[in-house]
């Protein structure tokens, strides 16, 4: 009786995800050729929880102009930022039986971009992205050069951004799938960024597992060592990379539709929380992004239900 019962939540669980793609999750990312209104913007795209990317919403910035790297190197080049690095692109993402966080190096920009550029070495991956609204507190000589919050995404929010992040980094740093409790709106001023995405209605088929959580080091013959980090808990972390997903471990995921998009220079991705994205960069690629925190309405615990309900059902 019981594993009958547990069977039919199985099956409600397998078949939820597509019943709630064909409701309210659209075969493409779409696209708007100008910023909605405060209105628009919270009926048509953060309350049924959809990506959109916006065109001509970066036009006003000076820094889609400007921000070269000889612009960069002459404004901020010798500041030192906050530089993630890796052996191999993967930062916060799960290498063996570990969560493995990247090495952090405090470095002058002009530094990062003479790697970027090839005229010096340093080991590994180099990744500026340090979330914690590094650009104000890093680089705030560069915020004349756009703004300091999205206008009409915080008046339909009713607030402003918990952080603005710069992101620079080499076209091997790759940030592995996992989802977000903000409202991204993610803008990309110079190259381009490569998202696939899973609505969070695919979480019966995205596996997650406990992982001891670990740190890169650079030894000082310059290669990397994991260390574990002994005082934290374990870390729920998607050990799938769904580029090139191991179906045989993971064969659920076979039933997972992810959206991929392209976010070129001069667009915004409005990206809704707690959907799932993997992110993908070309070299030298500069973009910021407005992380709004989300409302943990009722919205918000139908995913923790979902959630609980996949884990309890051994689904994952």
């Amino acid at each position: 009786m019981a594993e009958a019962a547990l069977d039919a939540v199985r099956r409600e669980l397998r078949e939820f995800p597509a019943a709630a793609r064909e409701l309210s999750v659209p075969p493409a990312v779409p696209y708007l050729d100008e910023p909605p209104t405060p209105l628009h913007f919270y009926r048509d795209w953060v309350c049924p929880n959809r990506p959109c990317i916006i065109r001509n919403a970066l036009q006003h910035w000076p820094a889609l102009r400007k921000w070269s790297f000889p612009y960069l190197r002459a404004t901020v080049g010798s500041t030192e930022v906050s530089v993630a690095v890796t052996p191999d692109g993967y930062a916060d993402a799960v290498r063996g039986d570990r969560f493995v966080m990247p090495a952090e190096r405090r470095l002058p920009l002009s530094r990062v971009l003479d790697v970027l550029e090839g005229q010096a070495w340093h080991p590994g991956v180099l990744y500026v992205q340090k979330q914690c609204s590094n650009l104000p507190t890093e680089l705030p000589q560069l915020l004349p050069d756009l703004e300091s919050h999205v206008p009409w995404a915080s008046e339909a929010l009713g607030k402003m951004p918990d952080a603005v992040n710069f992101w620079l980094g080499e076209a091997a740093a790759v940030t592995s799938l996992h989802k977000d409790h903000y409202e991204n709106l993610y803008c990309v001023v110079s190259g381009e960024k490569r998202f696939l995405l899973h609505p969070p209605s695919d979480r019966p088929f995205i596996p997650y597992e406990l992982y001891t959580p670990a740190t890169y080091q650079l030894t000082e013959e310059d290669s990397f060592e994991i260390v574990d980090e002994e005082a934290m808990e374990k870390v729920p972390w998607i050990p799938l990379d769904p580029l090139a997903p191991d179906l045989a471990r993971y064969p659920s995921y076979s039933q997972a539709q992810a959206l991929c998009c392209t976010v070129q220079a001069g667009e915004m991705l409005y990206l809704p929380a707690l959907w799932f994205h993997h992110v993908q960069q070309s070299h030298g690629c500069i973009a910021v992004n407005y992380w709004y925190d989300m409302e943990y309405d009722l919205k918000y615990s139908y995913f923790q239900l979902l959630d609980s309900l996949t884990k309890a059902s051994g689904l994952d």
